[in-house]
This record gives C-alpha cells, sequence and structure tokens, in this order.
C-alpha cells in the first residue's frame, strides 16, 4: 500500500497535485524524514486526542512536541492523548502508528500548528510506514483553511530560549 484509499480519494476529490514519497520502514514521523533525506520541520505529525465530545487530530512538524494545554486552551475543550487500540477503528485504511495529517478525510476534526504556514513543502503520512505524500505548502494550507489553527507545540530547545 502506497497511499490509504480513503486519503487518496480525499486528495483526489480536492484536486490536489501531489507525489509519494518511499524510504525504508520507520515507526516515527522524524524517522520518516531522516531516512527520506526531508527537512524535519516539514514533516507532518499527527497526534490523536479525544475528550467527551470526540476525537481531534493535531498536526504538527515532526521535530516538534505537542502542548496539550495551547491545545485545549486553544479549542476550550479537555482533551487528553487517545488510546492507541481505538485508533485502528478511526483510520481502518492505515498501519497504526501512520496516521495522515488530512484526517478531515476520516471525518474528524483537526487542529494544525501555525508553524506548519511557512513551509514550502509539506510531507504527510501516507497510511503506512514506508511512505509519505509530498504536496506544496500552499496546496496543504487550501486543504486545511477551515480548521482551526494555532502555535500548539515546541521544540525541545524552546524552554531554554523563552527563559532567556
Amino acid at each position: 500500500m502506497a497511499i490509504a484509499g480513503t486519503l487518496k480519494s480525499y486528495l483526489d476529490r480536492n484536486n490536489v497535485k501531489y507525489d509519494t514519497v518511499e524510504h525504508v520502514p520507520t515507526e516515527t514521523a522524524i524517522d520518516s524524514a531522516r531516512k527520506a533525506h526531508l527537512p524535519t520541520h516539514q514533516v507532518t505529525k499527527a497526534v490523536v486526542l479525544e475528550d467527551d465530545n470526540g476525537f481531534v487530530v493535531s498536526v504538527l512538524p515532526a521535530d516538534h512536541r505537542l502542548n496539550l494545554d495551547w491545545v485545549n486552551d486553544e479549542l476550550a475543550r479537555n482533551l487528553e492523548l487517545a488510546r492507541e487500540d481505538e485508533l485502528p477503528e478511526l483510520f481502518e485504511d492505515c498501519k497504526l502508528g501512520a496516521i495522515p495529517a488530512l484526517s478531515e478525510a476520516y471525518g474528524l476534526d483537526v487542529i494544525w500548528d501555525d508553524q506548519l504556514v511557512e513551509a514550502s513543502d509539506i510531507y504527510i503520512e501516507a497510511g503506512d510506514h514506508e511512505h509519505l505524500i509530498h504536496m506544496r505548502g500552499d496546496a496543504f494550507q487550501q486543504l486545511m483553511a477551515a480548521q482551526p489553527h494555532s502555535v500548539i507545540s515546541t521544540t525541545d530547545d524552546a524552554p531554554r530560549w523563552i527563559s532567556e
């Protein structure tokens, strides 16, 4: 499987120009970026959250950490990390851990990080552990235009520069 069927249909339905990047099997978005020799800030990772109102997928650069407090403040919710055993039902045609950033294709709410706004190119999980979908940054922004966005993540060195 190169691209999950649901995701491919969504991209085609929205007339998005894209190509795929193949890489050796990896378990994380940042490893996918490194193995594919791509800038880690242009490769996205999706983190599934939930509360009593349902699921939300947060999308951020692969080299960042999600700040759950910032997401909850932005959405006025009380989200927590979703349980891993719930994910196969949400993403039936994807491998566990290869969740596409364009989760609207799966009928899920999404919030995305403003730090992706300036990226000229975006790479997202294709639904397996060996492929990424590459698209122009403006195509990604157009697909995400109806979804809320804010600064919802930080890098590991951020606490140092914030306190200086």
